[in-house]
C-alpha cells in the first residue's frame, strides 16, 4: 500500500517508518525541510498548509498522522494549536477528498487518561478538560482528537491510537525523555505525588504498523505498558541509573507553589527553569491507563517495563547527558 506519513522524522515516526517500509508499503514523508530518509519519498510541505496536504496525499492509499509538537511551554499554545488542531483539519479534509482507504492517527493518552485523584482510564472515559485545561499540549490533543473522530462519523476510516508516555531509545529531540534527563542530572528534588503510564516506542510502533488492518474505526485505542506510582518509578529508574531516587517529599500546594515561584524567577533572569510549573502540576496527577482493548485488537504485546528503562537511560546518557557532564 502507499502511505503517506507526517511526523516521519519524530521519535515515533522515526521508529515506525522502517517497518512500514520492511512490511512492504510504499512510503512517502511530508517533510518541512530536505531531508534523506531511507527507502522514503520525501516531499516538502506543511500541514498547516492546504495545498501541502493535497499534493502530498495524491495515489495515497493510506495515511499515518503523526506530525505534532511536544511542549509544556504555555508560549507555544498557538503553534500546538495550529499544527494539531487546524493542520488535521488540513490533512483529513484532503484525505476525504483523496479517497484514502485508512488513516491512522497519534493521539495521546493524555486526552482521557488523566486525573486527579488514582484512577485507571479506558477508551469510554470522557475529555478530562477541567483538569487538563491549563496546560497547551494536552488541550490541543484534545481538539485534534475531536476533529480526527468527527471525520470518521462523516465516514472517513480514521483510527486513533493514544500511546502514553513514550520511551525507549531513538528521541533525538528528547520530546518524550526530558523527564529521564532530569532525572539523570538530578534536576527533580521533590518526589511527585501521581502516577505515570508509559509505553516503549518500539512496542507502540508495532501496534501503529497493526492499525492500518485492524482496530475500531471512529475509536480510540489506548498503549500503555505500565501504571506505576512516581515513586515506584523514580525507584527503578534510580536503580537502573545508580542514582538515588527523590528524597524530598511535600504537600502538593507547597510543591506547586514552589514551582511557580522557581518558574517566575527563572524568567526573570532570562533563563529556562530547571523543573517548569506545569511539570510539577502534572507529576500530582495520575494517568492510569487500561490497554486491554489494544491488546485484543491490535495484537499490543508491551515488553518488560524494565528493558524499556534500561535502553532509555542508556541512550539518554550516551547522547545528552554525557556532553552536558564534561
Amino acid at each position: 500500500m502507499k502511505l503517506l506519513v507526517t511526523g516521519a522524522t519524530g521519535f515515533l515516526g522515526s521508529t515506525l517508518v522502517p517497518l512500514l517500509v520492511e512490511a512492504g508499503h510504499e512510503v512517502r514523508a511530508l517533510v518541512r525541510s530536505a531531508i534523506s530518509l531511507p527507502g522514503v519519498e520525501a516531499v516538502r510541505g506543511d500541514v498547516r498548509d492546504k495545498e501541502s496536504c493535497a499534493r502530498a496525499l495524491q495515489g495515497c492509499e493510506g495515511l499515518y498522522h503523526l506530525a505534532g509538537l511536544v511542549s509544556r511551554d504555555p508560549a507555544d499554545a498557538r503553534k500546538m494549536y495550529d499544527l494539531h488542531v487546524e493542520g488535521t483539519r488540513n490533512l483529513l479534509a484532503a484525505a476525504e477528498k483523496a479517497g484514502v482507504r485508512r488513516v491512522v492517527l497519534a493521539s495521546s493518552s493524555g486526552t482521557i487518561g488523566v486525573s486527579p485523584t488514582r484512577r485507571v482510564a479506558t477508551e469510554e472515559d470522557d475529555y478530562p478538560i477541567e483538569t487538563v485545561g491549563r496546560w497547551p499540549y494536552y488541550l490541543s490533543k484534545i481538539y485534534e482528537e475531536k476533529v480526527a473522530l468527527e471525520a470518521a462519523r462523516r465516514g472517513l476510516p480514521v483510527v486513533a491510537l493514544n500511546p502514553s508516555l513514550l520511551l525507549g531509545p531513538g528521541d533525538s529531540r528528547m520530546s518524550s525523555t526530558q523527564d529521564v534527563f532530569r532525572f539523570l542530572m538530578g534536576r527533580i528534588p521533590v518526589m511527585p505525588r501521581g502516577g505515570i503510564s508509559f509505553v516503549d516506542v518500539r512496542d507502540a510502533a508495532q501496534a501503529f504498523v497493526a492499525a492500518l488492518d485492524r482496530g475500531n474505526v471512529g475509536e480510540r485505542h489506548l498503549l500503555g505498558a505500565a501504571n506505576w506510582e512516581f515513586s515506584e518509578f523514580f525507584e527503578r529508574l534510580g536503580r537502573i541509573a545508580h542514582r538515588p531516587p527523590p528524597l524530598l517529599r511535600l504537600p502538593s500546594p507547597l510543591k506547586i507553589a514552589a514551582a511557580h515561584f522557581l518558574e517566575r524567577l527563572a524568567r526573570e533572569r532570562g533563563r529556562e527553569p530547571d523543573l517548569p510549573q506545569s511539570d510539577v502540576e502534572m507529576g500530582e496527577c495520575w494517568f492510569f491507563i487500561d490497554s486491554s482493548k489494544a491488546e485484543g485488537l491490535l495484537g499490543f504485546r508491551p515488553r518488560d517495563p524494565l528493558e524499556t528503562l534500561a535502553d532509555t537511560v542508556r541512550y539518554v546518557r550516551e547522547n545528552f547527558t554525557a556532553a552536558r557532564l564534561a
